[in-house]
This record gives structure tokens, sequence and C-alpha cells, in this order.
């Protein structure tokens, strides 16, 4: 689904001011990868990067070029798992939180 303009930057403008908006849109990419909505995850996922560190930026710290990510998380996109966690960790790591599993019906 195509977003209007006016919504993604207000959701850009957000993760600029918010760092609690930025920790919530990172879990909530993870939660819906957790649960089996890969494609809303990566989507969520590439909202916050293109909204916070910017995957030119996040591609030379990861020894990655930044198209490479780009297609890691695009529609059609399967990354390893070894990057996938590479890109979670050091977006934790700048974000300074820590993401965790939590077993719902324990809680």
């Amino acid at each position: 689904m195509q977003m209007t303009k006016s919504f993604a930057e207000t959701v850009e403008k957000r993760l600029g001011e918010s760092k609690s908006f930025r920790r919530a849109l990172l879990g909530e990419a993870l939660s819906c990868m957790i649960d089996g909505d890969v494609e809303t995850g990566k989507s969520l996922l590439r909202k916050y990067i293109n909204g916070t560190i910017g995957f030119v930026q996040l591609g030379e710290a990861l020894g990655h070029s930044s198209k490479t990510l780009m297609r890691m998380l695009g529609p059609t996109g399967n990354p390893q798992l070894r990057n996938f966690f590479e890109m979670i960790t050091y977006l934790q790591k700048i974000e300074g939180s820590q993401l965790a599993v939590v077993d719902r019906s324990a809680a």
C-alpha cells in the first residue's frame, strides 16, 4: 500500500522528535516479524531506518552497501539471519535500547 507523502513525513518527523516513538517503532517491527507478519515488519524497519540513521550510514557502519540493505528489507528481500540480526544489534546500540522476547501468556 502506498503511503501519502504527508503521512510518511509525519512518521519521519516523529522519529526525529521522540525517543519513545523510535523505540516503539523498532519494537513493533520486530514484533511483527516474530508474529509471522514479515512484510509489515520489514516495512516498519525500513521506515525506522529512513527516519533515523539512514541506509547509507547504516551500510557504512555494518560494512554493507546501502543498496544491499535496502534490497534486504524490500518487498521481495529475504535477508540472511546473520545480516538481519547484525542490523538489529546495531540499531539497538545507537538507540540505547535492548529488545527482548516476552512470553505474553506468562505475563
